[in-house]
């Protein structure tokens, strides 16, 4: 409802009877889309936007879920606030989430702010819900558009971690060795805090020629506490070309790395890497990972290494609010001492469902370590079983602006044949993410 007032101001003060207020102004939904429309028409995208934004608190949830589609749109492709139009289409999805065109306009936002992966799991999520033939085409389309990329971007995610284990240690006192039973300072020992967890990436993307870009990509991840002497500081920095070609991506990137542990510099690494993406019908995609590294260990010389990782994953949608993903992973690290040096294999799955305005993405994962020879010190090759698990869950009902608060629960368990490097560790966070 849409209302005007107007009173005569003063007019007591002058002897004069004061002007005639005129009675409430009530307009039809009908008549207040109409309004917005003609004052969009007039590039008047203010009274346009209260207009749609009075018709989203409608009783009706038809009225709503139309002042909201074309609100997003004006906001996308007259305003360019793409992340407010995402926030406009996935209120609708909350409500709707079998809403194909409406999904695939959350996909063409999620592509405008350089989400690729945000855009295809959309993409995934309308093919999943099914979509008619005259819809095949826009799918098309936006798939299609996913290679014209936004030349800026990034996102952020800040939380409070509570942890009861933030050095990864044992619980033991001591420490079992070839020459006897060594005592273990506090320091060597598990040890909770509440750290202030921050990850970030950004990235600048420069077209080189059709189906070719320059993508240059910075990303950092910090755990800092009071005691500085358990902060963990990584930065990174990688560029290369990255090629598109029907549904494939082909990326590679090269660059220096940075660790700092306990305030001081922990390793400095210099690497690359290549990964190829393609869809799998219609609701899946699968991606390969390679990268290879030099590692060079600022606090101990005998682990300095060179690393390998291969990795494979796959992704589908279920259904529109449900779907999932598996990813098997082998690392070696050939180091210069051979007790330092490992091979290390592993597997993880997730599982995401939308409740409502709640997104919760569950996760599981297993790996198993074996060094290749023993050090010295302890008695035993070491050999190690970890298993961990997560639930996350993502309230975007208390959204501000394009964040979102985050809650999450970590668990792991390391098993080890070293007394050292058995742990158990369990983390809550609560924090923000970007939502889009």
């Amino acid at each position: 409802m849409l209302a005007g007032i107007a009173a005569g101001a003063g007019a007591q003060d002058q002897g004069v009877p004061p002007a005639p207020v005129p009675a409430q102004i009530k307009l039809s939904a009908a008549q207040i889309f109409a309004l917005a429309e003609q004052a969009g028409r007039a590039g008047d995208f203010a009274t346009a936007e209260t207009a749609y934004r009075a018709l989203t608190r409608d009783a009706d949830l038809e009225v709503r879920t139309e002042a909201r589609f074309r609100l997003g749109l004006m906001l996308a492709d007259d305003l360019k606030r793409y992340s407010d139009a995402a926030l406009e289409f996935r209120r609708i999805l909350d409500d709707k989430p079998g809403a194909a065109r409406v999904r695939l306009e959350l996909a063409r936002m999620q592509a405008m702010l350089g989400n690729m992966a945000g855009a295809r799991k959309e993409l995934r999520a309308a093919q999943a819900a099914g979509l008619p033939s005259s819809v095949e085409q826009l799918v098309r389309f936006y798939s299609r558009s996913l290679n014209a990329r936004k030349p800026l971007g990034g996102s952020i995610e800040v939380a409070l971690a509570p942890d009861s284990n933030i050095n990864r240690a044992t619980r033991s006192d001591t420490l079992g060795t070839v020459i006897g039973d060594f005592s273990l300072d506090d320091d060597a020992r598990a040890k909770s805090g509440v750290g202030l967890d921050l990850q970030g990436q950004g990235y600048f993307r420069l077209g080189i020629e059709p189906g070719t870009d320059l993508l240059v990509r910075a990303s950092t991840d910090a755990t800092l506490y009071r005691e500085k002497d358990f902060s963990d500081i990584s930065l990174a920095l990688q560029a290369g070309p990255q090629y598109t070609w029907g549904g494939n991506q082909l990326t590679f990137s090269a660059g220096p790395a940075r660790r700092w542990y306990g305030g001081r510099l922990f390793s400095t690494t210099m690497g690359g890497g290549v990964s190829w993406q393609r869809p799998v019908g219609k609701r899946g995609q699968v991606r390969l990972d390679g990268n290879i590294a030099h590692v060079t260990n600022r606090r101990n010389a005998l682990q300095t290494a060179d690393d390998f990782t291969l990795s494979a994953s796959f992704d589908r949608a279920f259904s529109a609010r449900f779907g999932g993903g598996v990813q098997a992973f082998g690392f070696r690290e050939a180091a210069r001492d051979p007790g330092y040096s490992l091979a290390m294999g592993g597997t993880s799955a997730y599982l995401f469902l939308e409740l409502g305005r709640t997104t919760l993405v569950g996760t599981v994962g297993y790996s198993h370590l074996e060094a290749d020879a023993r050090l010295f010190l302890y008695p035993n090759r070491r050999i190690e079983d970890r298993y961990s698990a997560s639930m996350a869950a993502t309230l975007r009902a208390l959204h501000l602006g394009s964040f979102a608060p985050l809650v999450r629960l970590k668990w792991e368990r390391n098993r080890s044949s070293i007394e050292i490097y058995d742990y158990r560790r369990v983390v809550a966070e609560f924090g923000v993410t970007s939502a889009f």
